[in-house]
C-alpha cells in the first residue's frame, strides 16, 4: 500500500473547525450601499489611482493603475461615484490610500457572451490576467502576471495548482471545487497554456474526498490532460515550497523559486479568476470569502465585491454571537487579527473569522524542548532563531540561521510549551535585520 503523499520535515495537524461553513453553499452578498476599495490589495507597489472625489466609475472600470513590475491594476466592484478618498489601514497593517464610493441603486447585468479560450494565443491569455487585475488569491497575493513570466533559460515541468486549504475554519476553496469545479478546471488549462507546462497536477487534501472526487470525474469524462492528487492532512501544506515536496517530491532550496526547480505553483481560486478574466473578460473586482467561526450567528461563504466592508459581512451572517475575542482577516494561523469592523476586504481576503475567547496561557521561559524544531516545516532552529532576536543578534539571526527562509506558518508557535511570541519575533527580526 503506497504511503499518502506529503512533506517531510515538521508540520502540524491543528483541529480544522471547517464544520461550520463547509456545507454552506456561495451565496452572493446583496451590494452594500457603500464600498471602501483599497489601492494596495496585491503584493509590491500601491496602484496609482486613476479617479478623483466626484467621479463615476464603472463596474470593472481601472481605477488604479500598476506601478513598476512587482503591482496589479484595482477595478471598481460597481456603477457608483467616488465620494472621497482616504487612508485606510488594512489588517495586515498596510496603510494606503482607498477609494470610498457610493453605490448605484441601478447595476449592469452580466450578459457578456463566453469567449473560446483556445482560439487565442499565449501572448493574449498572458496580457489579460494582467489587464484585469488577477492576484494571488491564496493569501500572497502575488500579481499573476508577474508569477506567469517565465524567464527563456527556464521551462515549466509542472504546473501545480494549491487545492490544500490547510489553514483552519476556511472553506471558499472547498466550495468553489465542489460547486465551479468544471470552470476552476478550464482556468487551470488556460493557465497551463501560457506556462507551456508538460503536466498539470492539483493537490487536495484528504478531508476534501468529495472534492477531489468531483474533480477526477470532470477531468475523466472531459479528457482533460489533469491530475488531482489527494494528500495527507498536514499543515502548511498550502505553502508552495511544502506542496511541490508533497505533489512531486521536488524540494525547493534555500533563495530560490519553484522555477528553479522546474515548476510554477497556483492558488485554485486564482485559476477560477483567470477562466472568467478570459473567457468573460472580467477584472478582479469580487471573492469568495469564509465568514466562519463559534462567533458567527449564521456562517457563510459568500461572494462579495471587493471594498466589502467587515461589518456588512457580519450583518449578512446574522451578527456575532457569544464571548468573541478577535477578529481575524485569512485563517487563524497566519491570519491578521484586526478590531476595526469597517475595514474594508481585500483581493488577498480568503476569510473573517469571529472566535471566542480561549483559556488563558502564561508565557514561561523556553525550556529547550525542541519541539518548535521537529514541528518547523524548512528544518530552521525556531529556538534559537528566538534567542538571538531577542538580544538583538539579527546579523547572526539572518545570515547564520536563515531567518529569511521562515514562512511565518506558525507551526513552531502552536507546538511551544512556553507559548512564546515565535512568529511575531521572526516577523520583527526580519524588518531589523533588513535595516541594518
Amino acid at each position: 500500500m503506497h504511503a499518502v503523499p506529503t512533506f517531510r520535515k515538521g508540520g502540524v495537524h491543528p483541529p480544522d473547525h471547517k464544520v461550520f461553513s463547509r456545507e454552506q453553499e456561495i451565496v452572493r452578498l446583496p451590494l452594500p450601499s457603500e464600498l471602501v476599495v483599497a489601492l494596495s490589495q496585491h503584493m509590491g507597489a500601491p496602484a496609482k489611482p486613476l479617479k478623483a472625489k466626484g467621479d463615476t466609475v464603472e463596474r470593472g472600470e481601472k481605477i488604479g493603475e500598476s506601478v513598476g513590475f512587482i503591482s496589479a491594476d484595482v477595478h471598481s466592484p460597481v456603477n457608483g461615484t467616488i465620494k472621497e478618498i482616504k487612508t485606510v489601514t488594512l489588517p495586515n497593517s498596510v496603510q494606503c490610500d482607498a477609494f470610498v464610493i457610493t453605490v448605484d441603486e441601478k447595476q449592469p447585468g452580466d450578459a457578456s457572451k463566453p469567449i473560446d479560450w483556445r482560439k487565442l494565443k499565449k501572448e493574449e491569455l498572458f496580457a489579460s490576467i494582467k489587464e484585469h487585475g488577477i492576484v494571488g488569491l491564496g493569501g500572497a497575493t502575488f500579481p499573476a502576471h508577474v508569477k506567469f513570466t517565465v524567464p527563456r533559460d527556464k521551462k515549466v515541468e509542472y504546473f501545480v495548482v494549491n487545492g490544500v486549504e490547510c489553514e483552519p475554519y476556511l472553506t471558499s476553496d472547498y466550495r468553489l471545487m465542489m460547486e465551479k469545479g468544471k470552470e476552476t478546471l478550464e482556468g487551470i488549462l488556460i493557465a497551463a497554456k501560457i506556462l507551456e507546462a508538460e503536466k498539470i497536477i492539483v493537490g487536495v487534501e484528504l478531508n476534501k474526498q468529495d472534492a477531489i472526487d468531483h474533480l477526477k470525474e470532470i477531468v475523466k469524462e472531459k479528457g482533460w490532460p489533469i491530475e488531482v492528487v489527494g494528500l495527507k492532512v498536514k499543515y502548511p501544506q498550502g505553502d508552495e515550497k511544502q506542496l511541490l515536496k508533497a505533489a512531486i517530491n521536488r524540494e525547493i532550496p534555500s533563495g530560490k523559486l519553484p522555477l528553479d526547480v522546474g515548476a510554477v505553483v497556483s492558488n485554485i481560486g486564482t485559476c477560477y479568476a483567470i477562466y472568467e478574466a478570459i473567457v468573460y473578460k472580467k477584472s478582479l473586482y469580487e471573492r469568495i470569502i469564509s465568514v466562519t467561526g463559534e462567533g458567527i450567528v449564521n456562517p457563510k461563504n459568500i461572494l462579495a465585491p471587493i471594498g466589502t466592508k467587515v461589518s456588512d459581512l457580519l450583518e449578512f451572517c446574522g451578527g456575532l454571537q457569544g464571548d468573541v475575542e478577535k477578529l481575524v482577516s485569512g485563517g487563524p494561523m497566519m491570519g491578521f487579527a484586526f478590531f476595526d469592523t469597517e475595514t474594508p476586504v481585500t483581493k488577498g481576503s480568503s476569510g473573517i473569522l469571529a472566535l471566542h475567547a480561549r483559556k488563558k496561557v502564561r508565557r514561561t521561559p523556553c525550556i529547550s524542548c525542541g519541539k518548535c524544531v521537529d514541528a518547523c516545516p524548512i528544518g530552521l532552529m525556531p529556538t534559537l532563531l528566538y534567542k538571538h532576536i531577542t538580544n538583538l543578534n539579527y546579523e547572526v539571526a539572518m545570515n547564520s540561521l536563515s531567518l529569511l527562509d521562515c514562512k511565518e506558518c506558525g507551526s513552531c508557535s502552536y507546538v511551544c510549551p512556553a507559548h512564546l511570541p515565535l512568529v511575531h519575533t521572526f516577523k520583527t527580526g526580519k524588518k531589523m535585520g533588513r535595516k541594518k
